[in-house]
């Protein structure tokens, strides 16, 4: 009789060991940086700090995110992409570090917190194209969108239950602990980040520079009509939706739902509907993934129209609920189409435009929410909030490709999406066909 082999931890055929690692390595930085963002801002407020130095210390991340992106996508996809993301984990590691030790031995200035929370913010710059890049490379065939589903599902599950034991224990044992286990956090996933294997992604030709480089992503991206429309698009509703909910949304709950405990409620939901989001996208594939999309952006608009009415906090919970879910619909058919649709070599430099689309508006966007207030007060430009997300997401369903293009079963990228492409439909035909004999079961 032949002995049964022991049995080996349950993992999906499709998981491989770099998308373990990666799914690992991710819940990890999401349990410390989620209670890391509170304890940052209690920290400068134990520290005599005021609302504007809370807002000074958040500028101070975003600005060189900003900033840096592009470059971060350049040099993901010059150097290998596992070694750019260790070293922004270490940078995000010594930043933090310092951040708790100033926190916990003395009185720290304003400055001193501002520069290591950039120093976070240009880590972050370098680490997000080649996460995205080097998650994007972990996956292949038609598993890559349950894939993706289950990978945000993890980081959004991880970022609730991070914001919720940050909470506590900043409340337990001050805000300078959170720090110091955050940093611990980001030295625990870069040393997991460090085994990953790029024996299987093609080794770069040297290419012609950084210019060169940032170029060659330039026309990668400008190139596809689906994707720098849809980048455009989230440029504003990333703005607008988070002007309405950073800025408006705090001051609705304060003046008309009851405080802040209301609105931490309303913001666990929509936590809740991006974990329910991504379940969904675990078992539904739809066929044309940037359609389907595109459509489940319209509920984002739903958030700044609740508060404007406003809706008691059990109907806000439930619209934050519905639109948490949707994005992350959105979230997984676009990570998908960029996995099928992008060279592998350009993945980094891509999604470093996709990013810098996404948080380049933001500051100006909450910079300008309280002088919009005062000229046409807080219901009208939450109705403005509400009125622009609709508008640009429609305004991009009338791109061809935004409707059309349709998942295939394995990925064909060109390297130059020229006319030459756009004109042979016989591949699209025959992957429609192919999806209609797929079942429609439930998905980065």
């Amino acid at each position: 009789m032949t002995p049964t082999p022991p049995r080996r931890f349950f993992r999906p055929q499709w998981a491989g060991r770099n998308y373990s690692l990666l799914t690992l390595a991710t819940v990890i930085t999401n349990l410390g940086s989620h209670g890391a963002l509170i304890a940052a801002a209690f920290a400068v407020i134990d520290a005599g700090g005021d609302s504007g130095d809370v807002g000074l210390v958040a500028a101070a991340r975003t600005l060189p995110l900003v900033l840096f992106l592009l470059i971060g996508g350049a040099v993901a996809d010059r150097l290998p992409r596992h070694r750019v993301m260790v070293a922004a984990n270490t940078l995000n590691c010594l930043s933090q570090a310092a951040f708790a030790v100033l926190v916990l031995t003395g009185d720290p200035t304003l400055w001193q917190m501002m520069v290591l929370t950039a120093l976070g913010g240009t880590g972050q710059a370098f680490f997000a194209p080649a996460s995205e890049g080097m998650l994007m490379s972990s996956v292949s065939g038609e598993q890559a969108g349950r894939a993706f589903a289950l990978y945000r599902m993890a980081m959004h599950g991880a970022g609730i239950g991070g914001a919720a034991l940050g909470g506590a224990l900043v409340a337990a044992v001050g805000p300078g602990w959170v720090l110091a286990i955050d940093a611990a956090a980001f030295a625990l996933a870069g040393a997991l980040r460090a085994f990953l294997d790029i024996g299987h992604i093609p080794r770069r030709e040297p290419g012609g520079g950084m210019l060169s480089d940032l170029r060659e992503g330039w026309r990668e991206f400008i190139g596809r009509s689906w994707l720098w429309s849809i980048v455009a698009q989230f440029s504003v509703v990333v703005a607008v939706v988070g002007a309405a909910e950073a800025v408006y949304g705090p001051l609705v709950a304060r003046d008309e739902l009851g405080g802040a405990g209301p609105w931490g409620l309303a913001l666990g939901a929509f936590g809740a509907g991006t974990v329910a989001g991504a379940f969904l996208m675990m078992r539904w594939k739809p066929r044309r993934l940037l359609l389907a999309g595109t459509l489940c952006t319209f509920p984002l608009a739903l958030p700044s129209a609740a508060l404007a009415v406003p809706l008691p906090v059990t109907g806000l919970a439930a619209v934050m609920f519905v639109s948490g879910a949707a994005i992350e619909v959105f979230g997984v058919a676009w990570i998908t189409a960029l996995h099928q649709e992008i060279p592998e070599e350009k993945f980094s430099r891509v999604s470093a435009y996709d990013w810098f689309g996404s948080v380049a508006m933001v500051p100006l966007a909450t910079a300008l929410a309280g002088p919009v207030e005062t000229a046409v007060g807080r219901t009208s430009a939450l109705w403005g909030c509400a009125a622009l997300v609709v508008v640009v997401t429609a305004a991009v369903l009338f791109v061809p490709e935004v409707r059309t293009l349709t998942r295939r079963t394995t990925k064909v990228a060109e390297s130059s999406p020229g006319p030459a492409a756009a004109a042979r439909p016989e591949p699209v035909l025959v992957q429609e066909q192919l999806a209609e004999k797929r079942d429609v079961s439930g998905t980065a």
